[in-house]
């Protein structure tokens, strides 16, 4: 059986390099804290547990059990999900661009041009994974559905694409601002314009 990516020339990437062009980083997000932030486990754990506990309440300890068990499954569902996702995404910056490889059953590339990339964000969690939104200025849009989860939460009109929940987010971020500072011959501005404590 072949996967999807096994015929990358280079893993993460849909052909060779061109000449000039090399890689500055590569990481694909922590399913942990992909299940976290993007599929938000703890709050479907505390839904779960807050129907069980009022089942409890009523009496009714059979449904709070049957309660209990759907919960287990949906989040086992849930990390299941976060964990394919994260198996299936990889991220590169180059010194040219911003590749993300995502989708699980619809796998695609995205070529992000670096002088494209107007601004970056940097959201830090307590664990160093951090989610990074680029804000584009290209005339043509991406769409929501098309980027998710690597996509800024919310930002339905001008989807932002976004590295998610990657390991060491505030050296990824520094590198994005290297990369972007150097192909717009200018001094590095920081790539991230407020830092989020989660």
């Amino acid at each position: 059986m072949i996967a999807e990516y096994d015929n990358e020339p280079i893993p993460g990437l849909p052909g060779f390099l061109p000449k000039g062009e090399e890689i500055l980083w590569q990481g694909s997000p922590r399913w942990q804290r992909l299940a976290i932030s993007a599929l938000h486990v703890r709050k479907v754990a505390g839904y779960f547990a807050l129907l069980a506990g009022f089942g409890a309440i009523q009496g009714s300890w059979t449904g709070a059990l049957v309660t209990v068990g759907v919960g287990i499954l949906c989040i086992a569902i849930l990390a299941l999900i976060a964990w394919g996702t994260a198996k299936t995404t990889m991220y590169t910056l180059t010194n040219r661009r911003i590749v993300m490889r995502i989708g699980i059953a619809l796998p695609k590339c995205i070529n992000l041009p670096l002088s494209v990339i107007g601004s970056a964000d940097l959201a830090l969690h307590g664990d160093g994974t951090g989610d990074i939104p680029l804000s584009l200025n290209a005339p043509q849009k991406l769409g929501y559905i098309q980027l998710w989860p690597s996509a800024r939460a919310w930002e339905l009109a001008v989807p932002q694409p976004m590295l998610r929940a990657v390991p060491d987010a505030q050296n990824v971020a520094t590198l994005i601002a290297r990369a972007c500072g150097a192909r717009l011959q200018v001094a590095p501005q920081p790539a991230f314009e407020r830092a989020i404590a989660a």
